[in-house]
């Protein structure tokens, strides 16, 4: 695939391409639509406070990680156009609540919820992957995350402007934040329509069961388990700083956190359901993937994308307060570190596919992020501003080339658990935003980048240890083992099954085939009983007519 390519609109999966990006665009500028307007918001809103916007920032990020985790499986099960169009829609709710809210709690709880909208970008990864071939994976989703994720940017250049220019008022910032939510939602309309699950109807794979990630070997569910502590765990930093600021009682704490515990509990207990089958039966050879690869993914995710969300999240008024800038100047300025995004994730894609060694770009991106944030930690008012915004453009663009080479490697580690992988790696990505924002709260701005590029190191080193370069990488098709065989065996099966079953009763106003687990179960609705009788004869006449 050539940079080129990009404009031949008329081919199918270029327009899907665009279509994809333009819907994660959307979402995450309706995501990011707050840090841009928080200096308006405090002016506005006399019973707010920097601790609450603070403590909204790290809201906004806190439930994306177990909604990409269900998103992942949800991909897997219905395909990312169902998903996609479902996610904007529902999620343009909390942002008119988050618009229009009157109370710090109705503004914290409403912020919360939106921040399921963040895992609008596991589903476009899916997406891409399901229209382009491994050789061209890494481009087509570098491209299309750097050009979605510059939705953060657009929020922080225009969102202030609209406030101020086109709305005005105290409440201009209020319909500005409405108005992107309204947006979103018109567009998942048009996405259910617009788009398909790849070029073909059995282009998107299915695993078995969904309900946790398969993985190859015992040592693998161990570190599995262990992976998945994390993920929802860390939700009990939000519970912990909701609490300090009075938001809940203690009582209420205890019980978040014993819900917390469930859930990882339950999680666990699903990936040991799933699994201890599997692992008895024997996989064989030509089904397994090394899950250390997945780990080291994501980690070098939380090092990365969650460094971007809680830069993103602090910089505007990182640049206000340093040098004394406008709110509307610091938000262009702040926009450098994610308009990088629209060329540095292609590149970094691109830099994957034709390279020939998908892991040592990984390696490399990695380095340079660490150099980059030691690099911004050394920045103050002393400093020319000029060169404070150059070190943020060289920092994002590492940052940003290493989330485009993550996802370049991802689609080709298992193809029939793309969307749980990527699920997996991205709430990764913002359990590292909810602990850096954490963080943020107790430290210095030079603190706080000299943190994250101590991540980025150690990152590094994980990623030397345990992330390999995967097997068919630069293939024109991936790899499709016996089990993946198998599995689409049993789907031509049970289509045709379910063309027969149309056939018989094809009177009645549904017919549906669904497993239950303990076996099939096929439920027909009639309008009456001459239909129902109907379908019964000719099943009669079926079941006597001698074979040929």
């Amino acid at each position: 695939m050539q940079v080129s390519d990009i404009s031949r609109i008329r081919k199918p999966e270029i327009r899907a391409l665009h279509l994809t990006w333009i819907a994660f665009f959307i979402c995450f500028y309706t995501w990011f639509n707050m840090a841009p307007l928080a200096s308006s918001m405090l002016r506005s809103v006399d019973w707010l406070t920097r601790d609450d916007i603070r403590l909204f920032a790290i809201a906004n990020v806190a439930l994306t990680i177990p909604a990409r985790i269900l998103v992942g499986m949800a991909l897997d099960k219905w395909g990312p156009r169902r998903v996609f169009s479902v996610l904007m829609v529902t999620m343009a709710l909390p942002t008119f609540v988050f618009a229009f809210g009157d109370t710090r709690e109705q503004l914290f709880i409403s912020r919360l919820v939106l921040s399921s909208v963040g895992a609008s970008f596991v589903v476009g990864i899916h997406m891409t992957a399901l229209w382009f071939r491994p050789r061209d994976i890494g481009f087509a989703e570098g491209f299309y995350a750097g050009w979605g994720n510059f939705g953060s940017a657009a929020a922080a250049i225009t969102l202030p402007t609209i406030a101020l220019m086109i709305y005005g008022g105290d409440d201009g910032w209020r319909w500005a934040i409405a108005t992107s939510g309204l947006v979103m939602a018109l567009y998942g309309i048009y996405y259910w329509f617009a788009i398909t699950d790849g070029p073909t109807a059995d282009t998107h794979k299915k695993p078995r069961k969904v309900a946790a990630l398969e993985v190859s070997s015992w040592g693998d569910l161990v570190l599995l388990c262990l992976f998945i502590v994390p993920m929802v765990g860390i939700l009990s930093i939000v519970v912990y700083r909701i609490e300090l600021m009075g938001y809940i009682d203690a009582m209420t704490a205890a019980i978040c956190y014993f819900a917390i515990a469930v859930v990882v509990a339950y999680q666990i207990y699903q990936a040991l359901r799933i699994n201890l089958p599997i692992l008895k039966k024997g996989v064989p050879q030509d089904d397994r993937y090394p899950f250390k690869s997945v780990a080291a993914l994501n980690i070098t995710y939380f090092a990365n994308f969650g460094a971007e969300l809680a830069v993103v999240s602090m910089l505007p008024m990182f640049f206000e307060e340093t040098w004394g800038l406008t709110a509307a100047a610091a938000g262009l300025i702040a926009a450098s570190f994610a308009f990088v995004n629209l060329f540095a994730r292609p590149m970094g894609g691109l830099v994957s596919d034709r390279f020939g060694n998908r892991r040592f770009v990984m390696l490399a991106y990695m380095f340079g992020i660490g150099v980059g944030f030691v690099l911004m930690g050394l920045l103050n008012s002393n400093w020319p501003l000029i060169v404070a915004i150059a070190f943020t453009i060289m920092c994002s663009f590492f940052v940003q080339g290493a989330e485009g080479a993550t996802f370049g490697i991802i689609p080709s580690i298992k193809r029939r658990v793309t969307g749980q992988i990527s699920g997996m790696a991205g709430a990764y990505g913002n359990v590292g935003a909810v602990f850096y924002l954490f963080v943020f709260m107790f430290v210095t701005p030079t603190q706080f980048f000299f943190i994250i590029a101590a991540g980025a190191f150690i990152s590094w080193a994980v990623c030397w240890l345990w992330l390999k370069e995967p097997e068919g990488g630069f293939g024109e098709e991936y790899v499709i083992s016996s089990v993946d065989a198998e599995i689409a065996r049993e789907v031509a099966v049970r289509r045709e099954t379910e063309k027969e079953l149309a056939d018989i009763f094809s009177g009645s106003e549904t017919v549906a085939l669904a497993d239950k687990g303990s076996g099939l179960t096929v439920t027909a609705r009639f309008r009456d009983f001459e239909t129902l009788r109907a379908a019964l004869n000719r099943l009669g006449k079926r079941q006597t007519t001698p074979a040929a």
